[in-house]
């Protein structure tokens, strides 16, 4: 008589699991990754103003839009309510991965903060090469020696209102910037000749969004099958007929 009793509440404990399960990848689509710099670091991209260097402290990153050979970064605060920085990356390939995140950074810059280089997610052998603006760059290349990345499009490097979305004027300019490199010694060079791109079929895996999470107990998502939805239905349905036969046979 117990396991009658308890049945209803297991299976809607079930059904709910099932409600809220496609959400739980989101996290590995947008990479989102929990960095806490001890020191203040220089970032490149679009920044709310003042925030072109970040202070020491917790940060969230988290990958915007990655339906194309770029990348858009996004810099928020550790509660994630505010947007510090925008930016736009390029993937670059390494030949072994790790299981830790990696960040590297632009060094040997004598009395001012390091400049962010790269990210590395846990587990994939190719990251996220950040693009700076032209004339940083050239300043950053010839004091590290070391390329870097750089547009010379005209992208406005602060902003009032943070940016939120792929369909931002801002985010479009991102997408379309052309990308060179600059030596240290000032040369500019393709590409290609700094940045190992990743094999299309590893990038590909990661370049389409998930399907937003439906409404709990409502609707699975349309790439999932009604069978189990209509099957925790059933067994619902019995439970509670065979709940109500138990409370029957008590009374009689």
């Amino acid at each position: 008589m117990t396991i009658l009793r308890t049945a209803p509440i297991v299976l809607c404990l079930a059904l709910a699991s099932v409600a809220f399960a496609p959400s739980a990848k989101a996290d590995d689509w947008n990479r989102k990754t929990v960095i806490t710099f001890s020191e203040p670091v220089e970032i490149p991209g679009v920044h709310l103003q003042g925030w072109g260097v970040l202070p020491a402290g917790t940060y969230v990153f988290k990958i915007l839009d990655s339906k194309s050979d770029r990348h858009i970064v996004q810099i928020f605060s550790q509660d994630e309510l505010t947007v510090y920085a925008t930016i736009l990356a390029i993937p670059n390939y390494r030949l072994k991965a790790t299981d830790k995140t990696v960040m590297t950074f632009n060094e040997g810059i004598e009395g001012r903060p390091e400049a962010l280089r790269a990210w590395f997610y846990p587990g994939r052998n190719w990251g996220e090469e950040f693009v700076y603006p032209k004339a940083k760059a050239m300043e950053i290349a010839a004091a590290t020696k070391t390329p870097v990345l750089f547009t010379a499009a005209e992208i406005p490097l602060e902003v009032v209102t943070p940016i939120k979305s792929v369909d931002e004027p801002v985010v479009v300019q991102l997408r379309q910037a052309p990308i060179l490199a600059v030596q240290p010694t000032g040369e500019q060079v393709q590409l290609a000749v700094v940045v190992t791109p990743p094999p299309p079929a590893e990038l590909a895996i990661v370049e389409t969004a998930p399907t937003p999470a439906p409404a709990p107990v409502e609707t699975l998502p349309d790439t999932a099958s009604s069978l189990p939805l209509i099957a925790l239905f059933g067994m619902l349905s019995l439970g509670g007929a065979l709940a109500v036969r138990s409370m029957r046979n008590r009374t009689i």
